[in-house]
Parts: structure tokens; C-alpha cells; sequence
């Protein structure tokens, strides 16, 4: 069984409001609301709000389809937020060089869908079965270092024995030559 619940015109910005949500998709509910009570985001009052509506939601469709739901078991499956409507105030805000900018209103809507299905398992990967052990090529992958080519050392040219003593010879510029002279006049 599957019950939404959408706030809109929310005060705050949609961008800011995605941050919260991002932290409660696919979530149990009682984590997800965990979450929200204590995260410092001011607008994670409003999401939950739309949370527990979504809540009250699904046990109200349980009862029209005289089914017993446990409130416990549900999850939240999607949870997204669009932009609402911007709307342009009448204050201006003082800008560098004597201009003035216009003060703009933000406003989004949050839509939360629960479900009370089975989760999904992650796409691409099996269910481990319980007590074996992981693969050795895994567990050496994890212990390797990132990084990539930058990270690589620099593969040195391999000198011939003749370069080197030619190059110990030779002084490397003019002016270390000069040097030499004047040291050895």
C-alpha cells in the first residue's frame, strides 16, 4: 500500500529543502522522523510535517480498504521537492557600486510518498548470503589507495652508464663553468 502527501508553497528555497529530503529517501519512518526532529535545517519542521501527514494518510486508505497497517513497517519510498513560484518583492536590498538589488521570495513543494512493500534490493548487486566470507579481490580493492594517474609515481628514464658520466663531466650551464675558472685562477 503506497499514501502520499505533498506541502506546498513552503517557505525556503527548493535547493534547500533537497538537502533535507536527500537525508530521509529510503528511510524507515520512524528514522526518517528521527532525522528530521533533530536536524538544524529550518526547513525540516515543514518536512515533517508532510511526513507524519503522509503518516495519517496511509492508515486512513488502511481503514477504507479495512486492512490493519502497522505504522512501523512503513517506509519512505519517494520524497521529492520542485520549485514553487518566485515572487519579487517590493524591498531592495543596498549592491555594491550605489545599485540596489530586488529581495525575492522563494517558495517549493514537497510531495513524500510512502510504502509498506518490500524494499528493493540495490541495483546491480545480489543478496550476500549470511556467514560467508567476501571475496579476497574485494578486500584488496579496499585497501588499495585512490587516486588515479596523478596520483601515479613517475615512471624515470633509465640512463645509460656513458650519459651519466658524460652528463658528471660536462657542467650544466655557463655560468658554472665560468665559476670554475675563476675558482681554480
Amino acid at each position: 500500500m503506497e499514501a502520499t502527501a505533498s506541502a506546498r508553497y513552503l517557505r525556503g528555497s527548493a535547493q534547500k529543502a533537497r538537502l533535507v529530503v536527500d537525508m530521509i529517501r529510503g528511510k524507515d519512518v520512524n528514522q526518517a522522523l528521527a532525522i528530521l526532529r533533530f536536524s538544524k535545517k529550518r526547513a525540516a519542521n515543514s518536512i515533517e510535517k508532510c511526513m507524519r501527514s503522509a503518516i495519517a494518510n496511509a492508515n486512513e486508505l488502511a481503514e477504507k480498504a479495512n486492512v490493519s497497517i502497522d505504522p512501523d513497517e512503513l517506509w519512505v519510498r519517494t520524497a521529492f521537492v520542485d520549485r514553487g513560484p518566485t515572487k519579487n518583492r517590493r524591498r531592495v536590498r543596498p549592491a555594491p557600486q550605489g545599485r540596489a538589488y530586488r529581495e525575492q521570495r522563494h517558495f517549493c513543494h514537497v510531495t513524500i510518498s510512502l510504502s509498506n512493500d518490500v524494499r528493493p534490493a540495490a541495483k546491480g548487486s545480489k543478496p550476500e548470503p549470511v556467514g560467508e566470507a567476501k571475496p579476497a579481490k574485494l578486500a584488496e580493492s579496499k585497501r588499495r589507495k585512490r587516486g588515479g594517474a596523478a596520483a601515479a609515481p613517475r615512471a624515470k628514464r633509465a640512463r645509460s652508464k656513458t650519459e651519466e658520466a658524460s652528463a658528471a663531466e660536462k657542467p650544466a650551464t655557463k655560468k658554472a663553468s665560468k665559476k670554475r675558472v675563476k675558482t681554480e685562477e
